[in-house]
C-alpha cells in the first residue's frame, strides 16, 4: 500500500527576506509518516520548511510555498492509495513578490493578497473509488461542525479535527488531542498524548477503510 502525506507549514514570500507563514512544526505529519512506515506502507512525504530530521525509509520532497505544495501533491496523488493532507497550508499569498529586499521606509503599509488553491478540495475532486483521502481541520471554535462541513465539501473519507486554541497542544507542541470523523458519521475522540501515539491511533483507525477500498 502506498501512502502520501503532507506536513509542516508553507511560506509565502513578500521579498527575499520576509514571508508570511504559520506556527506548524510538521511534527504531526512526520509522526504520521513514521506510523505509516511501521504499517509497512511505501511512504512519500511532502514537507514544508521544518526543523526535523529526515524520516528513515520515506521518500521526502521538500517544498516552501502553497503552489509548490499543490504541484507536489497533485503529481504524486494518482499513484497513492492513502493520502493524508496534514500540512498547514497558507490560505493566501502576497499578490506581488519583490525580487529585492524592500528597505523599511519603502515597505508598503498595505499588502494585497491572493487566495491560494484549496489543495485538499482539488484532491477530493480527483479521488478515485479505491483511494482514501484524509484531511485535517485546525480550528479554534465550533470544532466538530467545522470539521464535518469540510469533510463533506471536500469529498473526504476521514477528517481529523484539531483544536488549535489551546497553548499546550497542537502547533509546535509534542502533544496533541484530536477527534477523528469518518464520512459514515463515526466519531472517535483521541485524548491528549504524544503526537507519535496520536499518529499511530489515527493510522490504526483508518487502516481497515484502506484495506476495504484498496483491495
Amino acid at each position: 500500500m502506498r501512502c502520501l502525506i503532507s506536513a509542516g507549514p508553507t511560506r509565502e514570500w513578500i521579498d527575499p527576506v520576509r514571508f508570511i507563514s504559520n506556527p506548524s512544526s510538521g511534527k504531526m505529519g512526520y509522526a504520521l509518516a513514521k506510523a505509516a512506515k511501521d504499517l509497512k506502507m511505501e511512504v512519500s512525504l511532502i514537507s514544508g520548511p521544518v526543523n526535523l530530521p529526515n524520516p528513515q525509509g520515506v521518500h521526502l520532497v521538500r517544498i516552501e510555498t502553497a503552489l509548490e505544495m499543490q504541484e507536489a501533491m497533485e503529481s504524486h496523488f494518482a499513484e497513492n492509495d492513502l493520502i493524508i493532507m496534514c500540512a498547514a497550508v497558507c490560505d493566501h499569498r502576497p499578490s506581488v513578490r519583490y525580487d529585492m529586499k524592500l528597505p523599511k521606509d519603502e515597505f508598503p503599509d498595505r499588502i494585497i493578497f491572493k487566495r491560494n488553491p484549496d489543495i485538499l478540495k482539488i484532491l477530493g475532486s480527483k479521488k478515485k473509488r479505491n483511494q482514501v483521502l484524509v484531511g485535517f481541520a485546525a480550528e479554534t471554535a465550533d470544532i466538530l461542525n467545522s470539521a464535518q462541513n469540510k469533510l463533506k465539501a471536500k469529498n473526504l473519507d476521514w477528517i481529523v479535527a484539531n483544536d488549535v486554541s489551546k497553548n499546550d497542544i497542537g502547533f509546535s507542541s509534542d502533544i496533541n488531542e484530536v477527534t477523528l470523523i469518518s464520512a459514515d458519521g463515526l466519531q472517535k475522540q483521541i485524548p491528549s498524548n504524544k503526537k507519535a501515539k496520536i499518529a499511530k491511533e489515527i493510522l490504526d483507525s483508518i487502516y481497515p477503510t484502506c484495506l476495504e477500498k484498496v483491495h
